[in-house]
């Protein structure tokens, strides 16, 4: 049985026909989140603040999916430019702390929804 997660607390209301998660069985597949408030507005910032609320957001979309952050195995982070990776790395140590921290991807696009300057999604996996 899939279960689609449309709202929830604290996601942002989307204007684009898609889900937060995907939740199937035992997996949660997030959607890209991106520097939004709950209306749903882009919030131009710094790159590190951007990630700051992606990261919320996608961890909203871990909660309303009845998951738990510590369910997160991969995350996949989009920049528009990759000078901003080591702000976003010290985040990333602060957010998932080591020895629990989810594989992942990072690499720079060419450009984001919005124009945004960090996209975050990933997989989360209940045991």
């Amino acid at each position: 049985m899939r279960q689609f997660i449309t709202e929830g607390p604290g996601l942002p209301k989307w204007s684009a026909p898609i889900s937060h998660a995907v939740v199937v069985g035992n997996i949660c597949h997030l959607s890209g989140q991106l520097s939004v408030n709950e209306s749903g507005e882009y919030v131009p910032a710094s790159a590190l603040e951007e990630a700051k609320m992606a990261f919320g957001n996608l961890f909203a979309a871990v909660r309303a999916s009845g998951f738990s952050i510590d369910d997160i195995t991969f995350i996949d982070i989009a920049f528009s430019d990759l000078k901003d990776i080591s702000d976003i790395n010290a985040l990333y140590a602060e957010l998932f702390p080591e020895g629990r921290r989810p594989a992942r991807t990072v690499y720079q696009a060419a450009a984001l929804p919005f124009g945004g300057k960090v996209k975050v999604c990933g997989v989360a996996v209940r045991d």
